[in-house]
């Protein structure tokens, strides 16, 4: 992905179709690989983000933002994207998407028992929420980008273990079909939580869909539950008790969990070897995605 560079002045035209004037500063923010990220402070220290959508077109922004208005309308804790002086979520500058967001103070979540409790039953509680009928049930890190590497693999005759260990995890799906269904984030991962004085917010609901519930809650342990390799029992635990005290698991979902963690661990692996073995190639990530498959021979706390 090419990084787009913005000037201070770039930046000050845009934010002002927003109503916003006087930037004095713009940094670029660690982090994301599918968009470009800036935080502006203005004269009176309002702080924005400033995100130009690298990988997405406008069609697909448009969506992904709407959503996120629809949780922040719902009392979930996540920053409503600002809306520009035309009326829309977004600009389009050079052939892009230009979006605006608050700037949310804090430290990414950390991974003690009462950190994960408290994400986990905002998590339950956005499971919860109604999902508006507009919302997408494709998983985008799922099946559909498991096809689209199998396509890949078959165009150019480069089949591998890992290709064929995905390709053998399709019949897991259909034991997971008939599981409750809602919305999910699919990407709760550290760099996606931020908290502040015991207050959490969820960024970054690019991954947002209609899906199984209790995958959800898996892909937050594959976010959180690991260390040096190795699960960390305790942190299932705070996991699992604070999704709880808001939503019980059935007899169903939990017998699932195994196949849910394969599935949510493959998922993240699949993404990886898209991104840097494939569309990205040659960065000191190209096998970051074998950080997953090498969790699959662990023994789990469930």
């Amino acid at each position: 992905m090419a990084y787009t560079e913005v000037s201070l002045e770039e930046a000050s035209e845009v934010i002002e179709k927003a109503g916003y004037r006087e930037l004095v500063s713009i940094e670029k923010l660690d982090g994301g690989w599918a968009n470009s990220n800036y935080k502006l402070v203005l004269k009176n220290n309002t702080k924005l983000v400033l995100k130009i959508w690298n990988e997405q077109n406008k069609d697909q922004v448009n969506y992904l933002l709407k959503i996120t208005s629809y949780l922040a309308n719902s009392g979930f804790p996540t920053p409503a994207p600002i809306v520009f002086d035309n009326g829309d979520f977004l600009i389009i500058r050079d052939n892009l998407p230009w979006t605006i967001l608050p700037f949310i103070e804090g430290n990414w979540l950390k991974s003690d028992y009462e950190s994960l409790f408290t994400l986990a039953r905002i998590q339950a509680e956005m499971h919860l929420i109604t999902p508006p009928t507009y919302l997408k049930n494709d998983f985008s890190m799922g099946l559909s980008l498991f096809e689209k590497l199998f396509e890949i693999a078959d165009n150019n005759n480069e089949w591998n273990d890992f290709l064929l260990l995905l390709k053998s995890s399709k019949s897991l799906y259909q034991s997971i079909e008939n599981l409750p269904r809602g919305i999910i984030h699919g990407d709760l991962f550290p760099d996606n939580v931020i908290c502040k004085n015991n207050s959490i917010s969820i960024l970054d609901f690019e991954e947002v869909c209609n899906d199984v519930l209790v995958f959800d809650l898996m892909m937050t342990f594959v976010g959180f539950g690991w260390e040096n390799g190795e699960p960390i029992e305790e942190r299932w635990n705070a996991i699992l008790d604070g999704y709880q005290s808001v939503r019980k698991l059935s007899k169903e979902e939990i017998s699932a969990l195994p196949d849910l963690h394969k599935l949510a661990t493959l998922s993240i692996a699949a993404w990886r070897y898209w991104q840097f073995k494939i569309n990205i190639p040659g960065t000191e990530h190209e096998n970051r995605y074998l950080e997953m498959t090498s969790r699959l021979d662990k023994v789990l706390p469930f």
